[in-house]
């Protein structure tokens, strides 16, 4: 194989995933562009290698800092990756490293190096990398992959918990953003100032654990699939009504959440932080963190922020992601805490959406149908659940809905898309509702702990939602009353 030329077709193949100047052209940043990338690739060289791939892209984009060099190896000093030294030192190849896998974030607001899963969520395509390749080397070597959470998630956690430290631990991580364009991605602009650990990065550290961890522990007879495939498997899928996500049992992205808990709470995550970071003492020099007197505390309150945010509470899409107009009027804000959680189904739309793009769909006509046909400032639900994996923010957690007539400065209104008056939803949306919104509600002190579930029709009288199934189902749950 000629590596060298195998590097240029890398950045011509790559190269649209750039923010480019030039007017011709689309240029999207999103992962089934990526993939096809990478796949064509795959088919221009027969028989190579996820493992020779990723690390090819490693050395394109320049990723060589110590901590990687530690775990993985300089990538122009590793056999499958000879004559690529001459090859990426030129024009093409930094622009490439540093808008399509080098992660920044510019003086205006805009994270590079991140694209856009189908899921409706945002990627950093670095983090996710390095954890496929220290997953793939190790099953390689046959050894245990000691790199996985220090390159994924340690280092740019335990950095962001120390040098945020003059700030409340809930602004040390995060935040999110939103795309331009969902259907045309091009520019991701942040919410906020950023942290080193956004949660594009996170996404993409979590990512890197499960696939990383999965490709590690692969029997010693399966061979590894092609990198395309490795992350088509986990990011593009389909759900039917029939084999919702509750059937689901291989790895995919709507799940990263529950799987990344599965996977970190074995480890002693603050041990493992400290460790990343003396690591990054060691090997950068970095005489601050030496000297830093008060690092295992602000490691401590960062993880709890952590855990709370990532792993505790549900994947929320955000108004701007799902297409969302603006309120009408200025929002009333709620005072907080509240003490009731009011159960809705949408009736119409009366099927479950299975995907990011006919979740979004329904939640935009149902923004138009309250604003326009009933006259309200907004959609009225606090949140939706989807049967996709996530909920999709409303009038959110800080702002009076028009939901539960009488009650909507009192509580939430959170309905679950679906007609349910004679099935159930999927388990998986119920427990996002039951478990996760609830959780994450009473840990974020929006949510008195005593609260109270209702169903839509105990309060209003005129309305038989949320459905005479999913209401029988509720008066099971813990914190219903009558």
């Amino acid at each position: 194989m000629e590596l060298v030329g195998f590097t240029f077709f890398v950045l011509a193949t790559l190269n649209f995933l750039t923010v480019s100047s030039r007017p011709a052209g689309v240029h999207l940043r999103n992962m089934e562009s990526f993939i096809h990338a990478v796949q064509q690739v795959e088919d221009s060289y027969p028989g190579l290698s996820a493992l020779a791939l990723v690390r090819a892209l490693r050395r394109t984009a320049g990723h060589d800092d110590p901590m990687t060099i530690h775990f993985l190896g300089a990538s122009y000093n590793l056999s499958d990756t000879e004559g690529l030294e001459g090859s990426i030192l030129n024009a093409t190849s930094f622009s490439f490293f540093d808008k399509a896998i080098h992660h920044i974030v510019t003086d205006h607001g805009e994270e590079r190096g991140v694209v856009l899963a189908p899921d409706g969520t945002t990627v950093a395509l670095a983090p996710l990398l390095l954890g496929i390749e220290s997953g793939l080397k190790a099953k390689m070597e046959g050894t245990e992959a000691l790199g996985i959470f220090p390159l994924t998630l340690g280092r740019p956690l335990g950095l962001s918990f120390l040098s945020l430290q003059d700030i409340p631990p809930s602004l040390r991580l995060g935040p999110n953003g939103c795309w331009d364009n969902v259907e045309q991605p091009r520019v991701f602009k942040l919410s906020r100032p950023a942290t080193l650990a956004t949660d594009a990065v996170i996404n993409g550290g979590m990512d890197g654990v499960i696939l990383g961890l999965h490709l590690s522990r692969l029997p010693a007879s399966e061979q590894p699939q092609a990198l395309s495939e490795i992350l088509r498997g986990y990011y593009n899928f389909t759900l039917t009504e029939n084999q919702g996500i509750d059937n689901v049992t291989t790895q995919i992205s709507p799940r990263r959440r529950e799987l990344s808990r599965s996977l970190l709470e074995p480890l002693d995550l603050h041990s493992a932080v400290m460790t990343t970071l003396a690591l990054v003492w060691k090997l950068e020099k970095t005489e601050w963190i030496a000297q830093d007197t008060g690092l295992g505390k602000a490691v401590q309150d960062g993880l709890q922020t952590f855990t709370h945010k990532y792993l505790d509470c549900p994947p929320i899409i955000p108004r701007c992601q799902w297409g969302a107009k603006a309120n009408r009027d200025t929002p009333i804000p709620l005072s907080l805490p509240l003490q009731f959680l009011y159960v809705h189904h949408t009736y119409e739309p009366s099927s479950p959406c299975l995907s990011f793009s006919s979740c979004s769909r329904n939640m935009r006509s149902m923004q138009r149908f309250h604003q326009d046909d009933r006259g309200w400032n907004d959609i009225g639900y606090s949140f939706v659940v989807g049967s996709d994996g996530y909920i999709y923010e409303g009038t959110g957690w800080n702002h009076v809905g028009r939901h539960t007539r009488g009650h909507n400065s009192i509580g939430y209104g959170v309905s679950i898309i679906g007609n349910y008056t004679a099935t159930l939803p999927s388990r998986h949306a119920m427990d996002l509702l039951r478990h996760k919104l609830a959780l994450c509600a009473v840990n974020g002190g929006v949510l008195t702990a005593n609260f109270t579930i209702q169903g839509h029709r105990q309060v209003v009288n005129y309305t038989s939602c949320p459905g005479d199934a999913l209401f029988s189902e509720i008066r099971s749950w813990e914190h219903f009353r009558e």
